[in-house]
């Protein structure tokens, strides 16, 4: 069987990778043309361009030949731009299971409440809004055509060379303290193993929570990731004076727990690193080369 991946970021390439051997073709997409060939070297997979600028002519006949898609590109302001310009191609193809990307985000807050996959979804931001209207879109092609479209909503991705042991090694983080705030993390090994799980297990319409056990404080990851290191610990910062992005900002804005029970009762997945300290403990010797 052949995997087709709209957005060959991190989680989607760690993916891809880590099952490569069971496709007989893995062909993705990246936004920017000039970094297709650089990534057709590194994987040996087929790359092709698409994004706002960009719909490399043999995405069509690709998707044709696919019988696995992942969707990890991000929607646009206006929508989805995969649907946009390839739901009847998709609609029409052998493609047989679909897992959209999306994220714990389009829950809202829940003011640090234990929360899963049947709790109501009110997205806060604008962001969020567009990501549920797609998951919506997806699922509602999957429900016009039968092919098994599932929802994969992913909480705060780290793994080798995005990770807190590395921000504190280039002095990029801040020890931010809000109380009471906690996250959800997911290692991005955790996040192929649950892909994989659906592929062997589909059920169309499914949504399922990809997140680790222990929602924790951010401060407290980081003085983790020092303890583990010996690497210096930022002076903690309160939230209401900290300097962050109109985006990070809106993170903090958001505190819920949320649970990962239906991907280890439906799927069968066993989490590698079921909390951030086996996640840690296991890239300090990459984060630190």
């Amino acid at each position: 069987m052949n995997l087709f991946v709209f957005g060959l970021g991190f989680s989607a390439r760690h993916f891809a990778e880590s099952e490569r051997a069971r496709f007989g073709a893995v062909r993705g997409t990246v936004t920017e043309p000039a970094r297709a060939d650089a990534l057709a070297a590194e994987t040996g997979f087929t790359i092709r361009a698409f994004g706002p600028e960009a719909d490399d002519p043999g995405i069509a006949g690709d998707l044709a030949d696919t019988d696995m898609l992942l969707v990890s590109a991000p929607p646009a302001k206006d929508g989805d731009t995969v649907l946009a310009r390839y739901r009847d191609v998709i609609a029409g193809s052998r493609i047989r299971w679909i897992g959209y990307l999306s994220t714990i985000g389009v829950y809202g807050d829940h003011g640090g409440a234990w929360i899963d996959e049947t709790t109501p979804a009110v997205p806060k931001s604008a962001r969020s809004q567009g990501r549920l209207a797609v998951e919506e879109a997806w699922l509602a092609l999957g429900a016009e055509t039968g092919k098994a479209v599932q929802v994969f909503r992913l909480s705060g991705i780290y793994g080798p060379g995005r990770n807190p042991i590395v921000k504190l090694r280039e002095g990029r983080t801040q020890r931010i303290v809000k109380p009471g705030q906690v996250f959800n993390r997911i290692h991005v090994a955790d996040i192929a193993t649950t892909l994989a799980a659906s592929i062997d297990r589909p059920r169309a319409g499914a949504i399922y929570n990809v997140t680790d056990d222990e929602p924790a404080p951010p401060q407290v990851v980081i003085e983790h990731a020092a303890a583990l290191t010996g690497l210096p610990l930022p002076p903690e910062v309160d939230f209401g004076t900290a300097e962050l992005s109109p985006m990070a900002r809106s993170f903090y804005g958001e505190n819920k727990r949320v649970r990962n029970r239906l991907i280890r009762e439906e799927l069968g997945v066993r989490l590698r690193y079921p909390t951030y300290r086996e996640g840690l403990a296991d890239l300090v010797a990459d984060a630190l080369g």
